[in-house]
């Protein structure tokens, strides 16, 4: 009996490594740990920061070095006034703005000096670590203003875009999204293995169809359905949890079916790398979750470690996100969100050309 049971098991050990589920089964869990570990913070550091400083003094450079120092704030942009600072946080360069006005240093002598903090309010972690941790620094430098006895100012903290911190106004976007993106790459990412494995390539194989054209076929049916779930997901958001939607309905259509592709395509490329359907499971799900991380969908990009942050560029969700936050929250348009949309369009064409080169050494 124990030498049958050992024959088996020597025979389903010869098919995981022959159908290379094995290496999928074991790097899985390990890469989704190290996302967990290293994506999930409590802390949110290196917030990106636009400044309007009008003072130009050395009280004010001395403001702004507190923030640097503190490690939680990057300076990333500069503006000359209060609409300069909104236009780079409507283009997601950044997530606060400080508007010191001219004024400044002689306001502090005076007793009376202020300062304007915007926090972009489309996504719920960054505003509220923005505008904790920029309340405390700005707290403990009138704190040391008061030892110097020189006195305190008043930092204004402004949240722009959902003043009233609603979650369904910060969840609903980013969540509906993510949604389309993970159907989009599940349908697809059966559909040329599945053909491998019942033994009907060979069919295709007789046909003119070139690489390219096979990949289309397979995506469109499917990109149908994805827009489908894109006219009715983010819709419901809008009708039954009266989430707002302020911005261009054809820009954001337009550009949700370009999502869709996206997806649609990276489905694709998975099945045309994947030696059976358990794989391409596998590879479709590690790819999910990744998205999940690494995408800003629910923890800001810019927290991640270098190689997270590449990573992410390399997944359509990254680039949907901020367009998504964009039209649908902050309601701003093509001028704002160029590159974003530049850059999920290039994704898209170099998806389909991998996955379609991918398909073609397969056949040969």
């Amino acid at each position: 009996m124990l030498r049958r049971i050992w024959a088996i098991t020597q025979k389903e050990f010869i098919q995981l490594i022959r159908s290379m589920i094995l290496p999928a089964l074991t790097i899985g869990p390990i890469l989704e740990l190290i996302l967990f570990a290293v994506a999930i913070h409590t802390d949110v550091q290196h917030i990106p920061m636009v400044v309007a400083d009008q003072s130009l003094s050395p009280a004010s450079r001395a403001y702004l070095t507190a923030f640097t120092d503190s490690g939680s704030f990057d300076i990333v942009a500069t503006a000359p006034d209060q609409a300069g600072a909104i236009h780079a946080i409507d283009s997601g360069d950044a997530s606060i703005g400080i508007i010191i006005p001219p004024d400044f240093a002689s306001k502090l002598v005076q007793k009376n000096a202020n300062v304007l903090m915007l926090v972009d309010g489309s996504s719920s972690y960054v505003t509220q670590a923005a505008a904790s941790n920029a309340g405390a620094i700005s707290n403990q430098y009138a704190v040391q203003l008061v030892s110097q006895q020189v006195p305190s100012l008043q930092a204004n903290i402004r949240t722009l875009y959902n003043p009233d911190l609603k979650d369904l106004w910060f969840i609903i976007p980013g969540f509906g999204a993510f949604l389309i993106y993970g159907l989009s790459l599940k349908m697809t990412a059966f559909a040329i293995v599945r053909e491998r494995e019942v033994g009907t390539i060979e069919a295709l194989l007789v046909t003119p169809i070139r690489p390219i054209e096979l990949m289309l076929g397979k995506a469109i049916p499917n990109l149908l359905i994805a827009g489908i779930n894109a006219a009715t997901v983010l819709p419901i958001g809008v009708l039954i949890f009266n989430v707002p939607f302020r911005g261009n309905i054809l820009l954001f259509s337009a550009l949700s079916l370009l999502f869709a592709i996206s997806g649609l395509g990276l489905g694709l490329a998975i099945s045309s790398i994947s030696q059976s359907q358990l794989q391409a499971n596998q590879i479709s799900s590690l790819v999910n979750i990744a998205g999940m991380f690494v995408s800003g969908f629910m923890f800001p990009a810019y927290s991640l470690p270098l190689l997270l942050r590449v990573a992410g560029f390399l997944l359509p969700l990254t680039f949907f996100i901020p367009i998504v936050n964009g039209i649908f929250i902050k309601g701003v348009g093509l001028d704002s969100l160029w590159s974003p949309i530049l850059a999920l369009t290039a994704l898209t064409v170099v998806i389909f050309f991998v996955g379609a080169s991918a398909f073609r050494q397969k056949l040969d």
